[in-house]
This record gives structure tokens, C-alpha cells and sequence, in this order.
């Protein structure tokens, strides 16, 4: 408030963002889900999990725990929100197999674990195990680079810097 009030204006941040997930990276748009692949929900990317775990991709604050555990929100102390969806169509699933970490306003630091979840039911139950990652605001953003990996380990591989408007 006080940088408002003498004119002077924040900086763009630069922010890393890493897997929240361990497996395979998957292009967003291999995502069979046109809400994501053709990026209606927003830019990132996808990972085909090897393991039950989501951790934080980033330091920042719970905003979200979808009733169903399936999904979560964050935002990153930069102010980037960040959108976490275990496997497609998982919501049909009511929260079966997943157990939530976190709860909604929580602060997380990078690679805090946020949901468990049992792979094995969303192999049996659900359309597809890929978990999209998605920075649903565009316009909090100047500049995003998505750095490809094949193999990816949650809380340790960086997939994306982002340059997050002030």
C-alpha cells in the first residue's frame, strides 16, 4: 500500500514452478480432455503420475480442496493461481481414494504434500490417470516457459518459469 502511495510500482517476479507430480510429462495437449487440451481451463502441462502424491508445485496458499479431493487450487506467494487435477473424470469418483492433506487457506512450500490418492482406482475407475496442471489466470502472467522433461519427480523437477505480472 505504501508503494501506491509514493508511486512507486511492484516488479514483475519471476517464480518456478515444479511438478507437483511424479511420472511421465505429458504436453497439455495430449490431454484426451478438449477442456484442457485445447486449453479452455488455461496454459501448462500434464503428467501420467507414477505414484498416489500431489504435492505443491510452489510456495504460496491453499485456495481451493474440491469437495471430492480430486482437484486443488493454489496460489503461489506471487500471486499465480495454479490448478491441479488428479486424472480425468474423477469427479464421478466422490472422493473415493483420495485423502486431502490440506485444508482451503493453508500456506504450503514447495513440495508440501496436498492429496494422496490411489492410483490404482483411478486407473480402474476413471477415464484417464493424467493429472493436468494449469495456470487457469492468462493474465496474471507475462511470460511462461515450459521446460519439457520425460520423467518428472513431484516437488523436484522444474517444468515452467513464469514471469508473474506485479
Amino acid at each position: 500500500m505504501l508503494k501506491k502511495l509514493f508511486g512507486k510500482k511492484n516488479e514483475p517476479q519471476d517464480l518456478v514452478v515444479f511438478s507437483p507430480v511424479s511420472g511421465k510429462y505429458v504436453d497439455l495437449t495430449e490431454v484426451p480432455d478438449p477442456t484442457f487440451s485445447e486449453k479452455m481451463m488455461g496454459e501448462g502441462f500434464a503428467v501420467d503420475p507414477s505414484e498416489g502424491r500431489v504435492v505443491s508445485p510452489v510456495d504460496g496458499k491453499v485456495i481451493q480442496v474440491f469437495p471430492t479431493k480430486h482437484a486443488v487450487g493454489i496460489k503461489s506467494n506471487e500471486g499465480l493461481d495454479i490448478l491441479i487435477h488428479i486424472g480425468l473424470e474423477t469427479v464421478a469418483m466422490n472422493g473415493e481414494g483420495f485423502e486431502a492433506h490440506v485444508s482451503e487457506g493453508d500456506k504450503v512450500k514447495a513440495g508440501d504434500l496436498l492429496i494422496e490418492f490411489s492410483l490404482d482406482d483411478v486407473k480402474e475407475k476413471a477415464k484417464s490417470t493424467l493429472t493436468p496442471v494449469v495456470f487457469t489466470e492468462g493474465e496474471q502472467f507475462e511470460n511462461l516457459e515450459l521446460k519439457e522433461a520425460e520423467d518428472v519427480k513431484g516437488g523436484e523437477t522444474e517444468v515452467a518459469s513464469v514471469t508473474v505480472k506485479a
